[in-house]
C-alpha cells in the first residue's frame, strides 16, 4: 500500500459544505461560468433565438467578463445537437502553430519539469510571451456556428459583449484573487497592466456601502475590436484591419503570428466521433482534443464487469482510476499532429438548450490562465499560449513544430440514449477528461441525474503517477485506491481547484435540467422563463 499524501491545508475547515441546486425548466436554459453571461444567453432564447444564437452571445460575453479563460484571442470547439434531425455536428476551431515558428527558439532550460511533467523551456517561451501564441480560432468558430444554425442577427449577438467591455469588468474578491495569481507576468506587459492592474497592483473590491462606486476594469480597445467583428464579421479578424493590427503588434513584440497565418486559418466542421458505451452514444469532437482519449477510457471501463455497487464506492473508483490511467498512457505516447493534414490527431465551458430541444455544448480557452499574458495594444485582445500544448522535446508525436494543429485537452460532449440527452463539458486543462468521464459514467451506470452526479466525490487522473482524491470520499474507497496508486487527498476549494469545473444540461422528455460546479463562485444556470 502506498502512503496517502495529505495535501489538505491545516487551516481549512473540515465542516465546510458548498451546494448548488439544479435548475429545472420547460424553457431554454444556459449554464456557464459567469452569471451575467448565462443571463445574456438566456435572454436570446427568450427572444426566440436558437441554441446556437444563445451560444454565440454567451461566448462573446464570457470573453469579456472572464477574460483570463477565453476570448477572441483563444481557441475551442463545440457540438450542436439538432432536435428535428436528431443529428450532432462537430465544430473544431482549435489552434495552429504559426508557419514561421522555429523550434530552435524553445531550448530546454534545465532538468526541472513543468505541470505536465515535461522539461521547462528557457524563459518559459512556450507559455509566456508572444512566441507562445497560436492562430486564434474563436471568431471563425463562432461565426460558423451562427452561419449554420443561427436565426438572430450576428451583430445583435455581439452587442451585449461590447457594452460589457465599455462598462468594464466588475471587481469582486474573485477578480482580485485571479489577478493576483498572474500579477508577476501581467505587470510586465504594458497593455495587460493598463487593463488589469490600475495603479500597477491588483484592484480590490469596493466597500459594500451606498456611497462607494463599484470598481470596474473597462476595456475600450477590446470594445472597438468587438464592434469591428460585429460589423464586418470574422473577415476583419483574419484578412482585414484587425488582422493587420494584431499581426503587427505580435511582430513588434517578437512573436511569430503573421497576417498569412490568420488568412489561412480554417474551421473544421465534421460529423462527431461517436463513442458507444453500454446503451448510450457519447458524441465528441474527433481528432486532436480530449474526445479520442475519452473513447479509450470508456472502452476500458466497459471491459470490466459491471459492479454490484448502487452508488460509487471502492470498486467503482478503482475502475475509474484504471480506465483513466490506460487512456492517458495512450494519449501521451501516440497523439499529436504529424504534419499530415488528414491524420488523426485555463478554459471556459458552457451549455445551452433551447425550448425545442436543440443543444450546444462549447469549450473555449486561452490554454493557461491569461494565456501568454500578453495583450495586443492595438486590438485589446488577450492572447492564447497554445504552444504550451506541444511537447518541447524533439522527435515526439506532439513536438513543437511550425504549422501544426495543437493537441488540446478540451472535451465538449453530448450523450444520447437511455431516454435522455446530456450536454456536458468542463474547464481545467488535463483534469477535464476525468471529470467528463466520471460524470457521464455515473449518469449511465447508476442512473444519477445531474445534481446527484455533480455532488458525488470524484478523483483526478491526469497522466502522472499520482491520483488526486476528494477527501470526502469514503475511507474504504481511499484505502482501496492507495493499494494500487499514489494517492493525494485534496479539498475542493475555489483556488486552486484540484478537479475540473464542469457544467451540463440534461433533457428528459420536456424537462431541462442544468447544473454547474458548486465550487465555482460565478457559475450559474439561467432559464429564459426566469427573466422578466
Amino acid at each position: 500500500m502506498c502512503p496517502i499524501i495529505d495535501a489538505l491545508s491545516p487551516n481549512l475547515s473540515r465542516e465546510r459544505r458548498v451546494f448548488k441546486t439544479a435548475l429545472t425548466s420547460e424553457g431554454g436554459v444556459v449554464v456557464s461560468q459567469n452569471r451575467l453571461a448565462s443571463e445574456i444567453g438566456a435572454r436570446v432564447l427568450k427572444e426566440g433565438g436558437h441554441a446556437a444564437d444563445a451560444a454565440v452571445a454567451t461566448a462573446f460575453a464570457l470573453g469579456v467578463v472572464e477574460p483570463w479563460m477565453s476570448g477572441v484571442g483563444g481557441v475551442g470547439g463545440a457540438l450542436v445537437y439538432e432536435a428535428r434531425s436528431d443529428r450532432v455536428t462537430a465544430i473544431d476551431f482549435g489552434g495552429r502553430s504559426p508557419a514561421a515558428l522555429d523550434p530552435i527558439d524553445f531550448p530546454l532550460a534545465n532538468d526541472a519539469t513543468d505541470r505536465f511533467a515535461r522539461p521547462i523551456v528557457k524563459e518559459r517561451r512556450n507559455s509566456v510571451g508572444p512566441r507562445a501564441i497560436v492562430v486564434p480560432g474563436v471568431p471563425a468558430g463562432l461565426y460558423h456556428l451562427h452561419k449554420l444554425f443561427g436565426r438572430k442577427r450576428w451583430d445583435a449577438l455581439i452587442s451585449p459583449a461590447i457594452r460589457l467591455a465599455e462598462d468594464g469588468l466588475v471587481v469582486d474578491w474573485y477578480v482580485t484573487l485571479i489577478l493576483a495569481t498572474a500579477f508577476g507576468d501581467l505587470v510586465r506587459d504594458v497593455a495587460a497592466r493598463s487593463w488589469f492592474l490600475p495603479g500597477n497592483t491588483p484592484p480590490t473590491p469596493a466597500l459594500a456601502t451606498a456611497s462607494t462606486p463599484i470598481a470596474r476594469l473597462p476595456a475600450p480597445v477590446l470594445a472597438r475590436t468587438l464592434r469591428a467583428l460585429a460589423t464586418d464579421g470574422p473577415r476583419t479578424f483574419y484578412r482585414g484591419e484587425v488582422a493587420r493590427a494584431l499581426s503587427n503588434d505580435i511582430k513588434r513584440m517578437g512573436g511569430y503570428l503573421t497576417e498569412a497565418d490568420l488568412a489561412s486559418y480554417e474551421v473544421r466542421i465534421s460529423a462527431p466521433l461517436e463513442i458507444r458505451y453500454r446503451d448510450r452514444i457519447v458524441h465528441t469532437l474527433p481528432e486532436l482534443n480530449g474526445g479520442p482519449t475519452l473513447a479509450k477510457a470508456l472502452a476500458a471501463l466497459e471491459q470490466r464487469p459491471k459492479g454490484r455497487e448502487s452508488t460509487p464506492g471502492a470498486e467503482t473508483y478503482l475502475a475509474y482510476a484504471s480506465a483513466l490511467s490506460t487512456a492517458w498512457r495512450d494519449r501521451l505516447h501516440h497523439m499529436g499532429d504529424s504534419g499530415d493534414r488528414s491524420a488523426l490527431t485555463s478554459t471556459t465551458h458552457f451549455c445551452v438548450v433551447d425550448r425545442t430541444g436543440n443543444v450546444v455544448t462549447a469549450t473555449m480557452t486561452l490554454l493557461s490562465l491569461f494565456g501568454c499574458r500578453v495583450v495586443s495594444p492595438e486590438t485589446g485582445i488577450l492572447m492564447n499560449n497554445g504552444i504550451d500544448w506541444f511537447d518541447p522535446r524533439p522527435d515526439r508525436p506532439n513536438s513543437i513544430a511550425p504549422d501544426r494543429r495543437v493537441l488540446a485537452n478540451y472535451l465538449p460532449a453530448i450523450m444520447t440514449g437511455g431516454s435522455e440527452l446530456v450536454g456536458i463539458g468542463a474547464s481545467g486543462g488535463r483534469k477535464i477528461l476525468a471529470a467528463v468521464f466520471q460524470l457521464l459514467a455515473m449518469c449511465t451506470d447508476f442512473g444519477f441525474d445531474l445534481a446527484r452526479a455533480f455532488h458525488t466525490p470524484r478523483l483526478d487522473v491526469s497522466g502522472g503517477d499520482r491520483i488526486v482524491v476528494d477527501r470526502r470520499m469514503t475511507k474504504e474507497a481511499i484505502s482501496a485506491l492507495a493499494k494500487d496508486y499514489q494517492v493525494a487527498l485534496a479539498e475542493p476549494v475555489v483556488y486552486s481547484y484540484p478537479f475540473a469545473y464542469a457544467n451540463a444540461v440534461r433533457c428528459v422528455g420536456g424537462t431541462r435540467e442544468a447544473v454547474c460546479d458548486a465550487e465555482h463562485p460565478w457559475s450559474e444556470a439561467v432559464s429564459e422563463d426566469s427573466l422578466l
